[in-house]
């Protein structure tokens, strides 16, 4: 799997400085960062945004402890239980709001309202885990969004399996974009959204251009 080219000069500004939008802003565009419970999302969004996430989490429970599935996120103490928000300037204009979706099955009623009005999604998968993503990517592919998968490099994540495997795992489409971030670095996950934004143009561009 090949990291996504990396088109930005530096980091994003740091979340202290102007919440207003830049003069630069042409296209806004609402996207979604989706996954399994414990992949990232949070910490993916927290790297990025210019402006000061907004986060919704709380303390794991004993009861929520019954029925969300720890196997691999042994070590994690808070889960979202509303959504993640966080805004990034790209170059050419481009302004992306993210909008984190909580990955367990019982959040799934607020999915549509999360999901309405956005023009695609960032899947990020868990290579130690891929079958905790199937739930995740039936429910992106049924509300119809064009989405792009990321691996996020957790540090004892396999590294034997090739591109094609990979895809064969997930079920993917020759044309749907799959890379490799950290999402604790804020120019790894840049990549991996700017792979998506041109995953869009390219869905939206006339044919024989």
């Amino acid at each position: 799997m090949a990291f996504a080219p990396s088109s930005t000069p530096s980091a994003p500004p740091s979340p202290t400085e102007d919440i207003h939008l830049p003069d630069t802003a042409r296209d806004l565009v609402k996207i979604l960062v989706a996954g399994p419970f414990g992949v990232g999302k949070t910490t993916l969004i927290g790297s990025v945004s210019e402006i000061r996430p907004l986060h919704t989490e709380e303390p794991l429970s004993e009861a929520s402890a019954r029925v969300d599935d720890l196997a691999g996120v042994r070590d994690k103490t808070t889960t979202t239980v509303a959504v993640d928000f966080g805004r990034i300037s790209l170059p050419g204009g481009v302004v992306l709001y993210l909008f984190g979706t909580p990955g367990q099955e019982r959040f799934r009623a607020l999915w549509d309202d999360i999901a309405y009005g956005a023009l695609g999604a960032l899947v990020l998968v868990d290579s130690r885990r891929i079958d905790a993503s199937f739930d995740v990517l039936g429910l992106v592919e049924e509300t119809g969004l064009p989405y792009a998968v990321a691996f996020n490099a957790f540090p004892d994540a396999p590294r034997h399996h090739t591109e094609e495997q990979v895809r064969a795992a997930l079920d993917l489409e020759a044309c749907t974009p799959m890379v490799t971030c950290d999402a604790r670095e804020a120019d790894s996950c840049v990549d991996a959204l700017l792979a998506l934004v041109q995953h869009l143009i390219d869905r939206h561009a006339p044919e024989g251009r």
